[in-house]
C-alpha cells in the first residue's frame, strides 16, 4: 500500500501509516517476566508488526461476525495483545466499549447494561465475571478469549489469529465523521460512570492536537502509565513502553520498576497521574535520580500539587517541564501549563486559595465560563457567560468535544448546551478566566460546600491547608445542617508524620482563620487515608468522605 493512497479517517490509518513509513520502529513494548539476574524482560512488537497482528486479528473477528458498528466489550489487560486488538476493532469498523475494571463488579455491569454490547472480548478471568454476574445475557452473540478457553463457547484469540493469517492485508472500514468508533465509560468519581461516545473524528483530532501542543516528534519513547493514552502512542509515532505495574491500581506502583523502564528504554515522554508523579518524584528525590532522556511529562487525571511537580522537576533536566493539561473523558486536551510557570508563579496563588492555574486555552479550543446552576440549559445565550473574574461553572466547544453520552439523555441533557449545530459540553468544574486570559480550576461544582455564608469551592480552600508540611492532602466536605451545610476539612497526614492529631488540627485551624474564604471552618477531621477513583487513584471520592464525616 502506497502512503498517498491512504486517505481514510478511520483512526488506525495513522497505525498503517507508521507500518509504511517506519516498519521496524518498536510500537508496544511489554515486561514480560524477569530473568535470572533480576532484571526486567521485554516482549515487544515493531509497527509493521503490530499493524499485521491487527490485520490478522481483523479478518478472524469478521469472519465470526464482529464488522462494522457491532458494540465490543474489551477486557484486556495492557500488552501487545490489547493494542492488536484495539486496532483491529478499529479496522472492522467495530464500536469499542472500554470500561475500567477497578470499579468493582456492580458498577461494570451498569455499564455493560447500558452499552448493551453484543461481543465480549476479555481474558478469562472476565469471562468468568460475565458468566458469574449474567453480564449483558441477553446482548452478547459474540465470545473471544484472550488466553486459555474454559467451559464457555465462543473464539480464542489465538484461533482468530490463526483465521486471519490465510489473508495478508485487511481493508479497512470507511467511517463517516459520526460514525462512533468507542464509548469510553467516565471513572465515576463525581458520580455514576458514564459512556461517552467517541467519533473515529474525535480521536483524530485529539492526535493532532497533541502532537501540536506538545511536539511530540516519531521515534520517541512512552512510558504511559494509563492503558488509553497508551493506544495514541502508535498513532504519534512514538513507541509505548507498558510499565511493570497494576494500571487500575497506580498507587501501588513500585518506583524502582518505573525507572528501570524509563532507563531501560531512554524514555522521552511521560504521561502519569499525579499520583505516579508523586511516586517518581519522592523516590528520585530520595535515591537523587536523574531522567535525562525525559523531554516532557504530561500529567492528568487530577490536579498536581506543586510540592509534587517539584520533587519530579529536579530530576529533570534544565527546560524540561512537567505539563497538566486540563480536560476530561468528555473533552480533552483543552488547557496547557508548564511546571515552570506553576512553580515560578501560580503556585502561590494556589497555596493562597486563588485555586489550580490550568493555563490557556489549546489553540482552537473555546473556552467559557458560565454562571452556577444545577438546571439544565437548553440553548445558548450571550448572558449566561460571566465576566473575567468571576466564579462559575467551565464550558467549552470543539472539534475534541463528544456530543453525547451513550443510552443517557438525561445526562446528556444535563452536560451539554446547543448553539445552533454547536455542542457546548459543561465540565460541572468551577472556575474563572483571570485579566491574562488564563483559566483557574476551583473544584467540581458537585463538591461545592453550600453555607449559610456562601458556597465555599474545595480546591480554593484545600490549598492553603496542603502547604502543611505534615498534611499530604486534605478534601473539603459538608455536612448537612438544616436549609445549608457545615463545611467540614478532613486531612491525610503525610505517611512518616510522628505530629500528634491534636497539635495537627490547632496548627489548621489557625490556617483557616488567617484566609477570609476559610475562617468559617470548625471542624477538621484526621482521615487514615482516602478513598480515591480507580482509574488515576488520585480523584478524591468527596462523597463517601462527607458519609464518613457525618459518622463523626
Amino acid at each position: 500500500m502506497e502512503i498517498d493512497s491512504i486517505t481514510n479517517k478511520n483512526i488506525a490509518s495513522y497505525l498503517v501509516r507508521e507500518a509504511i513509513e517506519r516498519p521496524h520502529e518498536l510500537a508496544v513494548v511489554a515486561p514480560y517476566k524477569t530473568d535470572e539476574m533480576g532484571r526486567t524482560a521485554y516482549i515487544h512488537l515493531t509497527a509493521g508488526q503490530l499493524n499485521d497482528e491487527s490485520d490478522h486479528i481483523a479478518n478472524g473477528l469478521e469472519s465470526i461476525g464482529i464488522t462494522k458498528n457491532v458494540k465490543t466489550a474489551l477486557l484486556v489487560k495492557p500488552s501487545p495483545a490489547f493494542f492488536a486488538l484495539v486496532f483491529a476493532l478499529f479496522k472492522v469498523g467495530a464500536i469499542i466499549v472500554m470500561i475500567d475494571s477497578g470499579m468493582g463488579l456492580k458498577s461494570m455491569g451498569k455499564c455493560l447494561k447500558e452499552a448493551g454490547p453484543e461481543a465480549f472480548i476479555g481474558i478469562p478471568m472476565a469471562h468468568v465475571a460475565r458468566i458469574a454476574c449474567g453480564w449483558c445475557r441477553d446482548t452478547i452473540k459474540y465470545n473471544v478469549t484472550v488466553g486459555k478457553k474454559w467451559f464457555w463457547g465462543g473464539h480464542t484469540l489465538s484461533e482468530l489469529r490463526k483465521i486471519g493469517c490465510q489473508t495478508e492485508d485487511y481493508d479497512m472500514a470507511v467511517p463517516n465523521d459520526d460514525d462512533i468508533a468507542a464509548i469510553l465509560f467516565t471513572s465515576g468519581s463525581t458520580g455514576v460512570p458514564k459512556g461517552a461516545v467517541y467519533t473515529h473524528s474525535i480521536f483524530n483530532s485529539q492526535v493532532e492536537y497533541l502532537k501540536k501542543v506538545y511536539n511530540i516528534q516519531p521515534g520517541e519513547m512512552d512510558l504511559s502509565t494509563f492503558p488509553l493514552f497508551a493506544l495514541f502512542g502508535p498513532a504519534l509515532g512514538m513507541t509505548s513502553v507498558i510499565p511493570d505495574m497494576n494500571p487500575m491500581k497506580p498507587a501501588t506502583a513500585d518506583p524502582k520498576k518505573l525507572v528501570s523502564a524509563i532507563e531501560d528504554f531512554g524514555t522521552t515522554n511521560i504521561f502519569a497521574n499525579p499520583t505516579i508523579v508523586n511516586i517518581l518524584g519522592r523516590y528520585a528525590e530520595s535515591e537523587n535520580i536523574m531522567f535525562p532522556s525525559v523531554k516532557r511529562v504530561i500529567s492528568a487525571g487530577a490536579p498536581a500539587r506543586p510540592d509534587s511537580l517539584e520533587r519530579l522537576q529536579n530530576a529533570l533536566l534544565d527546560g524540561v517541564e512537567i505539563f497538566t493539561p486540563y480536560g476530561a473523558t468528555e473533552a480533552l486536551p483543552l488547557c496547557n501549563i508548564g511546571s515552570i510557570e506553576i512553580l515560578k508563579n501560580a503556585r502561590y496563588k494556589t497555596e493562597h486559595g486563588k485555586g489550580t492555574c490550568i493555563g490557556f486555552p489549546n489553540e482552537g479550543i473555546n473556552l467559557k465560563v458560565i454562571k452556577i446552576t444545577d438546571d439544565k440549559i437548553e440553548k445558548w445565550t450571550d448572558d449566561l457567560e460571566v465576566p473575567d473574574g468571576e466564579m462559575g461553572e467551565i464550558v467549552v466547544s470543539a472539534d475534541i468535544v463528544t456530543k453525547e453520552y451513550y443510552n443517557l439523555p438525561e445526562q446528556t441533557a444535563l452536560a451539554k448546551i446547543y448553539d445552533g449545530k454547536t455542542v457546548i459540553h459543561r465540565m460541572g468544574d468551577i472556575g474563572y478566566k483571570d485579566k491574562e486570559g488564563k483559566f483557574w480550576f476551583c473544584g467540581r461544582k458537585s463538591h461545592r460546600v453550600k453555607t449559610k455564608n456562601g458556597d465555599m469551592f474545595t480546591v480554593c480552600c484545600e490549598g492553603v491547608f496542603n502547604v502543611h508540611p505534615d498534611v499530604f492532602r486534605t478534601a473539603l466536605v459538608g455536612v448537612q445542617d438544616g436549609e445549608y451545610q457545615k463545611p467540614v476539612l478532613c486531612v491525610e497526614k503525610e505517611k512518616n508524620s510522628d505530629i500528634k492529631d491534636d497539635k495537627l488540627i490547632e496548627e489548621l485551624r489557625e490556617i483557616a482563620k488567617k484566609f477570609e474564604h476559610t475562617k468559617n471552618i470548625e471542624k477538621f477531621l484526621i482521615h487514615p487515608k482516602f478513598p480515591v477513583d480507580v482509574r488515576h487513584n488520585a480523584k478524591i471520592f468527596r462523597e463517601k468522605l462527607a458519609v464518613w464525616a457525618i459518622g463523626k
